[in-house]
């Protein structure tokens, strides 16, 4: 449960962190500048784009009802409803085929979060690889049905939801067929304050649900998603636009091309430094032995003179005998004439025996 597979690439314990670019809305309406956008992402190093499969139609209702409208502290609010924001911001379908053939021509993995039944029936038909949960429809039950029925890996984000909720939502995709399951912590705040991320969770989510974990980041800069990899984070999503100040509705939260590359260059730093459980000393410390203390006469002795506390010394480097002899050496006869700055050896102490 804490390993599956997307497309060729095995996502979870013991491997490389997944990263995937979310394009969004950063399209701009535009399918070439979308295009664009896949090549981008594959330069700065992404495992995967990211897309939204919906229409206004089918995530709200046309309707200017207060229900429907958006609040004066929404980062949206100059779209007023929420029907105008998703008509400006969704991807046309008929674009969805074009896209997933490019990302499989540039050996990019490409897949969706379905908003609908219908979006999952169009993701299936482009043999999606793996289906994302975004987090306003962890409640959506009918929708986390219909994608784990399709048996294929899940990515769950929870940037809205409660355990409680959670809960509910894993038990609902595992009853319904999900077998390979990712839980994303995620905050929906634009942009997420670093107070509010609650990075510790990444770890909880590991063992609590025994699935992969990751993070779904919304803050500004790379401090969350390179803190998520020592969290036992496995995924990273992220927003990626290939300019700041296009006009797209998520151009003040995503990151463009030179800034997720330096954010993969430092997840891939971060998973190197990580490493491993390993108390040997390294390849590159070795050269450093001559730091550790070790035991060397201190002065010159004649063969047979007894060893004295004023002959040898606890010193650096490391290449005489270990300091733990120090007790045994003392008193013994020394078996050969030494100088100030020769190693104490076994060979050179009267019954000092080698283990």
């Amino acid at each position: 449960m804490n390993q599956f597979k997307i497309n060729e690439r095995m996502v979870g314990h013991g491997q490389p962190c997944y990263i995937i670019a979310e394009m969004s809305a950063n399209h701009g309406g535009s399918l070439e500048q979308a295009i664009a956008i896949l090549h981008a992402a594959k330069a700065a190093g992404a495992d995967a784009v990211k897309l939204q499969t919906y229409r206004a139609d089918t995530i709200t209702l046309n309707s200017t009802k207060p229900d429907f409208c958006l609040p004066s502290d929404n980062p949206w609010q100059e779209h007023v409803s929420l029907y105008s924001l998703y008509e400006k911001a969704y991807t046309p379908w008929q674009w969805h085929e074009r896209l997933f053939e490019v990302a499989n021509e540039i050996g990019l993995d490409i897949f969706s979060s379905p908003f609908d039944a219908s979006a999952v029936d169009l993701l299936e038909s482009l043999n999606a690889p793996v289906y994302k949960i975004a987090s306003p429809e962890i409640t959506d039950i009918p929708l986390l049905k219909r994608v784990a029925q399709t048996c294929k890996p899940v990515i769950l984000s929870t940037g809205i939801a409660n355990l409680e909720d959670i809960e509910l939502a894993v038990t609902t995709l595992r009853q319904f067929g999900c077998t390979q399951l990712a839980i994303l912590k995620c905050t929906t705040a634009y942009p997420t304050p670093f107070s509010e991320c609650n990075l510790a969770t990444i770890s909880d989510i590991a063992t609590r649900f025994e699935c992969v974990a990751g993070l779904s980041d919304h803050t500004l800069g790379l401090v969350s998603p390179i803190t998520s990899i020592a969290l036992g984070g496995k995924i990273i999503e992220k927003h990626f636009i290939l300019d700041k100040s296009d006009e797209s509705v998520d151009a003040f939260f995503s990151l463009d091309e030179s800034e997720f590359k330096q954010m993969v260059d430092a997840v891939r730093d971060a998973e190197k430094a990580i490493g491993c459980v390993d108390y040997t000393i390294t390849q590159s410390a070795q050269k450093n032995i001559l730091a550790r203390r070790s035991l060397y006469f201190s002065r010159a002795l004649k063969a047979g003179d007894v060893i004295s506390e004023q002959d040898i010394q606890s010193v650096r480097p490391g290449f005489g005998l270990h300091t733990k002899y120090y007790d045994d050496v003392i008193g013994k006869h020394v078996l050969a004439d030494v100088e100030l700055g020769d190693r104490v050896r076994f060979e050179l102490v009267d019954q000092l025996v080698e283990p």
